[in-house]
């Protein structure tokens, strides 16, 4: 019979750290030992935050700025942007060469320009967000006004998170785009590879289920609902597609209703093409096409007729 090790019995402790160890040491697939610099991710979760606050700021962190303090609070952000997001990418940066056998001569160069390069382009990145934020009011009845927007809606955060990441990705920085997009979609239920081309006013309503993939192309004035996937056909090649076209394109002004799935890297939505809920497209669809299922029969039984009491105005008598 199996008996419990006593608390107390040190010996029982070093044979489950020998055990764990060995462990470790046998599986080079998930080992990182000897193995250099990662990037940190609470830092880069952080480094997000500030990025926010310096694209919306005012809304986000340090509040009640004025416009003399506005300078003052932007240089102060973009100092520590810059020197947390140069540690964690000449991280990343170090770890992708060591991780190919390779040397890394310009590790401290490159993750200088990249930080650089994202910097750089905040201002063209706030003039984007300030178009999807302007999408999410046009498009939705229910939002009372631009601060709701930027202060409560999930798909603006996805967004905005996937546009530094997208900048990020297209320097080629390993690792730290998909962190950052994988932590928007923790929170909100969108999954947004930083790879894929987004366009300007872009609206995600509600949200909650959206996956686009890393090849996706999305052209302006697109929205999508909840449940929507654009995906790729097949994935059975594994790491021989990658670089491939697999996911679809979405040309200008097209919507896609909630629980569609448009898969393919040849399949393009046509301009001003509406795609109604739960469809599956894998081919292509000429531009103003509305694309819908067959509506499912319903059926009634013991239907009854409801009666509203006006003395009772939440109660319901059947």
């Amino acid at each position: 019979m199996n008996q419990t090790p006593s608390r107390n019995n040190p010996s029982h402790f070093q044979e489950l750290v020998s055990a764990i160890v060995a462990s470790d040491l046998a599986e080079p697939r998930t080992r990182h030992i000897d193995a250099g610099y990662l990037p940190n991710r609470d830092t880069v979760i952080e480094i997000v935050k500030l990025l926010r606050e310096l694209l919306f700021p005012g809304y986000f962190g340090r509040q009640h700025l004025t416009s003399s303090t506005l300078e003052f609070h932007v240089e102060e952000l973009l100092r520590a942007i810059d020197t947390r997001l140069f540690e964690q990418a000449r991280n990343a940066i170090r770890h992708q060469a060591t991780r190919r056998g390779e040397p890394c001569l310009d590790c401290d160069r490159s993750a200088e320009r990249i930080v650089h390069q994202l910097l750089g382009a905040i201002p063209r990145l706030r003039a984007i967000l300030a178009t999807d934020v302007q999408a999410a009011f046009d498009g939705d009845p229910a939002a009372a006004n631009l601060d709701e927007i930027i202060f409560s809606y999930p798909g603006l955060l996805a967004i905005s998170t996937f546009r530094i990441a997208h900048e990020l990705h297209i320097n080629k920085l390993p690792l730290i785009p998909r962190i950052m997009t994988e932590y928007a979609h923790n929170i909100t239920g969108i999954d947004i590879h930083p790879g894929a081309t987004i366009d300007e006013y872009f609206f995600i309503d509600h949200g909650t289920g959206v996956v686009i993939g890393e090849t996706t192309i999305i052209g302006k004035r697109a929205k999508i609902y909840q449940g929507v996937t654009l995906g790729a056909l097949s994935t059975r090649g594994g790491q021989t597609l990658r670089g491939a076209k697999r996911h679809p394109t979405l040309m200008d002004e097209v919507t896609v209703y909630s629980g569609a799935s448009i898969l393919g890297g040849e399949t393009i939505i046509g301009e001003g093409a509406v795609i109604a809920s739960n469809v599956f497209l894998t081919q292509s669809v000429p531009a103003g096409t509305r694309v819908s299922g067959k509506n499912p029969e319903l059926q009634y039984k013991n239907h009854k007729k409801v009666e509203f009491r006006q003395d009772f105005p939440d109660d319901w008598v059947i």
